[in-house]
């Protein structure tokens, strides 16, 4: 679990977040929404510690990384998963190297210890013979399981994604969001998804938070949006003419 507790920041005297207060559960997909400059990027660049908060604390099972010294930190992001936008896999190295890399940097591992973990994350990712490929000879829903791959290499108990179905289409998005689950629930991660994609939020969205201008506006679950009667909410959820037609025939 994550528990982010009164946390508030701000950039040159403007303040982005107020006063959040969220639990990010354990085997489950949290998913943070909400517009472009909500806040929502910077509340989990705060979660990783890429950000310094002004005030509140941020505990992962009680400890809480705003009072850690930076040799916890270390520690602590070692047991991070971090799935970024673009998946943000070195273009020189081939997939098996992409994924053995935070081995190499982090572990004490054999030689043979580290292809039997590559070995097993690229079959759980579906990509059982990708090992010698490069990432430009993947297409993009292939790439970003290969940095699923490497995002879960390391066991971790926290999952960090942002926007993975960026740049995909629909269907391919819908096994990414799928296969995200899976994983969290196979090794009980407590997973954070930032996202814009509301096809995401209906297909996993086991808790939810939506946040507008800096605030945590709505808390939920996927089931819980249809019937939500919050107006920023709504005007974010329903913002498309499809999605107002299928309101409106709720």
């Amino acid at each position: 679990m994550i528990r982010v507790e009164h946390v508030s920041k701000s950039f040159n005297n403007e303040q982005v977040l107020h006063d959040i207060s969220v639990s990010f559960d354990e085997g489950k997909t949290n998913l943070i929404i909400g517009q472009s400059g909500s806040g929502k990027t910077v509340l989990v660049k705060c979660i990783i510690g890429l950000h310094e908060v002004d005030e509140g604390s941020i505990y992962f099972h009680n400890r809480n990384l705003v009072t850690m010294t930076v040799k916890e930190r270390q520690l602590l992001r070692r047991e991070m998963g971090k799935l970024f936008q673009g998946g943000a896999l070195f273009d020189s190295l081939t997939v098996e190297d992409n994924i053995k890399f935070p081995l190499d940097m982090f572990s004490t591992l054999t030689t043979g210890e580290k292809k039997n973990r590559v070995d097993f994350c690229l079959d759980r990712v579906h990509l059982p013979k990708a090992h010698k490929l490069f990432p430009a000879e993947l297409s993009g829903g292939m790439q970003k399981r290969a940095a699923i791959a490497r995002a879960i290499v390391q066991n971790p108990k926290y999952l960090l994604c942002d926007e993975p179905n960026s740049g995909l289409d629909p269907i391919t998005a819908i096994v990414i969001d799928n296969l995200i689950s899976d994983i969290t629930h196979e090794f009980n991660m407590t997973t954070i998804i930032n996202t814009h994609d509301m096809n995401s939020v209906m297909e996993i969205g086991e808790k939810v938070m939506f946040i507008y201008e800096g605030l945590k506006d709505w808390e939920g679950t996927k089931d819980d949006i249809l019937d939500s009667t919050d107006k920023n909410l709504n005007e974010f959820v329903f913002a498309s003419n499809l999605a107002k037609k299928i309101k409106e025939k709720m």
